[in-house]
């Protein structure tokens, strides 16, 4: 697959960070990242002037769901200028995803405790700058100089204000009254200006008792409404125009709250709009694991610092309050806003970078989308649902536009890079949704608010969902049975299939290829795991896999189908890690014949031989074998194996499968920058190079008569580079998919579109043949894989011309029920 089933993005603000309004990249970072224990808050202004504390402290954070032991470690503080680090000895454990509490030196101001702290120290840190190291060991920083984030033991560190001993950039300087807090999931960049903001001070011990310095006598709890509103947050772009600023009791009426995950908080709208139709009048409220203390209908007012949340490489921003929050509930049952009916423009979006341009909501959908981020809205009609509902997540898409790209099936077909659907619309129920497949109506009435989250980009947060009414979608098969010569092939990616997953799975696969795909002769499969599956430990062999599906497939009515394979080296071929995926051959020797040579290996790259230096004869220098998968062009991914079968009589064929890299770290359709990069496409091109170079040498050798099937996922569109760099424009491979009519072409349903990953290839001595995908997963909710097969029919006696009916290709799909 596309290694899309991993792409289940981090809910929105859930890596909250303030970011810049371009995508200038940082200095490396300093350090490994910590992946279990970090420093989550510095507070150094105790007992000053104007605080609510008496003591500085340091908070440490457990990022895992397991408690960690701190015995023997150190938190440690230095001056800014990091020479003389002090120490404070730890013991004990944190908590599973808990907190843990040092106490330093205390000062004569200040009205609150903290809560029992887990530890206690003397150190008198500063209010203003300095730097904290957590170690584990007991022994005392020294010669590190400004470079003790490298240091040996040190396990994280945090520079505040003017020092230089930084992991990347320093954070944020502080005051009597503002601390340090990690972002947003306490998400660790190596990167403290990143990492932290300032904000009011905030304190969690292992019992997980906080104190907010917010709530001390002296301290901004007043119920009156500051006179920053969202509007002025929100402003009139893309990016706000007090990002970074500090802002206190903005108000606001609470119209939705998420109350679950790492990315916890509320969505709140002022009721009175100002003039300004640019200006959204919602805003997101982040308090990251901790549950917010409001309910819809509150009326609130906010206190916190303004961030915008790009939430992966290339994407948008949100904007929001992140940091640490204070909420003050003023009344509670108050009316909401009204809803305001999504209305999309026919265009997506314009090119260049969106948020340097202003805003055109009624010429293009995402701009509309934009300036009611964080308000409420309503689907208002009834609405087709083009993708299957993710019940696990509650996820769906529909179309407000019906008539763009329908498939047959109801879907949104992707056509084009210039066209990528503007009607589609993500709904996330909040409350959850039923299961529902593709074609399926959603009645007019959802309400939800505008988020903005990875790869679905803009979402409606839905706190009604409108009632779905199931269409009538049903799974294909293929008919009529082949003719006595007819050889089958398909290609069909498993999903990560491994020997520990369930009996069921491995019967709704068995069952697809006996029943669905009517016993083809050849199976091209992707994504088989290794013997253990992501349980890693060196296994590399897949053999337990390959026959617990050989026997389902016996069990379900099926052939007793042989394998071919090779086993990869562990941990060099991407996927799911530890799982060791690969493609694999299953054939029916009733059916035709797998011509073994020996030789092929996870390094020897496979060759194309003559038989006589004088004659067109040729074969493989090994059967099966690898297509150079020394080549950089295989780094982290699936080398393509090839193999060699015998048909009708003694026909020789070549099947080449592949499983090219996954679009992981293209930037999404909704990017800041349009059009989106595509920054995993260079590899792809290269590995289509290999794959093209090696059927082209079967063509010359062959004197163009070797019969060639390529076949497997591609992992990219037939409009492509890659698909036009491995076909070399349609000159050396045939692309079957572009066989059948335009709205029906794909194999995989991804942010609401149906579109083509997987692939099949022939080359032109191919003369007769039948194709069709067979749509019996990527629509269904209930899914055996998240990948539709696909299915050649090489047909027999059409090998000369003129061609008979039944070899003409034009009309070759594969009839299906």
């Amino acid at each position: 697959m596309a290694n899309l089933s991993a792409r289940r993005w981090t809910t929105a603000a859930s890596l909250s960070f303030v970011a810049a309004a371009s995508l200038t990249a940082l200095p490396a970072p300093a350090n490994a990242l910590s992946a279990d224990v970090v420093i989550s808050a510095v507070y150094g202004g105790g007992g000053n002037s104007g605080a609510a504390f008496k003591n500085d402290f340091i908070e440490l954070a457990n990022l895992t769901a397991s408690p960690v032991s701190v015995e023997g470690w150190t938190v440690q503080y230095a001056s800014a200028a990091g020479v003389v680090f002090q120490t404070t000895a730890l013991s004990g454990s944190i908590p599973a995803n808990g907190r843990y509490l040092i106490q330093e030196a205390a000062g004569a101001a200040g009205t609150l405790d903290l809560p029992t702290p887990d530890a206690t120290g003397t150190v008198p840190m500063s209010a203003t700058s300095g730097v904290v190291a957590l170690v584990t060991a007991t022994y005392s920083l020294v010669g590190c100089g400004t470079l003790c984030a490298t240091a040996p033991n040190v396990k994280d560190l945090v520079g505040y204000g003017a020092t230089a001993n930084v992991e990347t950039l320093a954070a944020p300087g502080l005051t009597n009254t503002t601390a340090l807090a990690r972002s947003g999931d306490l998400v660790d960049t190596d990167n403290n200006s990143v990492d932290f903001t300032s904000g009011v001070p905030r304190a969690t011990n292992a019992a997980g008792v906080t104190v907010n310095a917010g709530d001390g006598p002296g301290n901004p709890t007043d119920p009156t409404p500051g006179s920053t509103r969202i509007h002025d947050i929100q402003g009139s772009g893309r990016i706000s125009p007090i990002v970074g600023q500090s802002v206190t009791n903005v108000s606001g009426i609470v119209t939705a709250v998420r109350s679950t995950g790492s990315s916890r908080g509320y969505w709140m709208q002022d009721p009175s709009a100002d003039a300004d139709p640019l200006t959204s009048e919602g805003l997101f409220v982040f308090t990251g694991s901790t549950t917010p203390a409001v309910a819809i209908g509150d009326s609130v007012l906010a206190t916190g610092r303004v961030t915008e949340y790009r939430p992966t490489a290339g994407a948008q921003t949100l904007t929001e309050l992140g940091g640490p929050i204070n909420t003050i509930r003023l009344t509670g049952g108050n009316a909401l806003p009204t809803p305001a009916p999504v209305s999309l423009a026919d265009t997506f979006t314009k090119t260049g970078s969106l948020e340097a341009q202003p805003l055109e909501p009624g010429s293009y959908a995402l701009d509309w989308l934009e300036v009611h981020e964080g308000m409420r809205v309503t689907v208002a009609q009834d609405t087709r649902l083009v993708s299957p509902v993710d019940t696990e997540f509650g996820e769906l898409w529909v179309t407000l536009k019906p008539a763009q790209n329908p498939t047959p099936r109801g879907g949104s077909a992707y056509v084009s890079y210039d066209d990528p659907n503007s009607g589609r619309l993500m709904l996330q129920a909040l409350n959850g949704a039923p299961a529902a497949n593709v074609g399926s109506t959603l009645a007019g009435g959802s309400v939800g608010v505008v988020d903005y989250q990875s790869f679905g980009g803009y979402v409606i947060q839905t706190t009604a969902l409108g009632a779905i009414t199931e269409g009538s979608l049903k799974p294909q098969k293929v008919t009529p049975p082949k003719k006595a010569g007819d050889l089958s092939i398909v290609t069909y990616n498993v999903e990560n299939l491994t020997v520990t997953d369930s009996d069921a799975k491995y019967a709704r696969l068995a069952e697809a290829v006996v029943v669905n795909l009517g016993k083809p002769d050849i199976l091209a499969l992707e994504e088989i795991q290794d013997n253990n599956g992501t349980a890693d430990g060196g296994v590399v062999a897949a053999d337990q896999t390959i026959a617990k599906f050989i026997a389902a497939i016996v069990a379900a009515g099926g052939p007793t189908y042989q394998s071919r394979s090779i086993d990869p080296n562990n941990g060099t071929d991407g996927g799911a890690p530890g799982g060791n995926i690969r493609q694999v051959f299953l054939f029916n020797p009733a059916r035709t014949t797998f011509v073994d040579r020996p030789g092929g290996d996870a390094d020897t790259a496979v060759t194309v031989q003559k038989v006589r230096p004088t004659s067109n004869q040729i074969m493989l220098s090994a059967s099966p074998g690898r297509i150079n998968p020394t080549s950089s062009a295989w780094n982290a991914s699936r080398k393509p194996l090839v193999g060699e079968f015998r048909y009708d009589g003694d026909k020789q064929l070549f099947v080449i499968a592949n499983h090219f890299n996954s679009k992981g770290g293209d930037y999404p359709l909704t990017a800041a920058v349009q059009p989106p990069a595509r920054t995993s496409e260079g590899q792809r091109v290269s590995q289509a190079t290999e794959v093209r170079n090696f059927v082209a040498d079967l063509a010359a050798k062959s004197g163009n008569t070797a019969r060639v099937v390529v076949l497997g996922d591609i992992n990219d569109y037939q409009f492509s580079p890659t698909l036009a760099t491995l076909t070399d424009n349609g000159a050396l491979l045939r692309t079957l998919i572009n066989d059948l009519p335009a709205n029906e072409r794909y194999s995989y349903v991804f942010d609401g579109n149906s579109q083509t990953l997987d692939h099949i290839l022939i080359s032109p001595t191919i003369k007769g043949y039948s194709y069709g995908v067979v749509h019996i997963n990527a629509e269904f909710s209930d899914q055996a894989s998240d990948h539709d097969p696909q299915i050649l029919r090489i047909l027999t006696g059409c090998g000369s011309e003129p061609l008979p009916v039944r070899c003409r290709p034009g009309s070759p799909v594969v009839d299906v029920e």
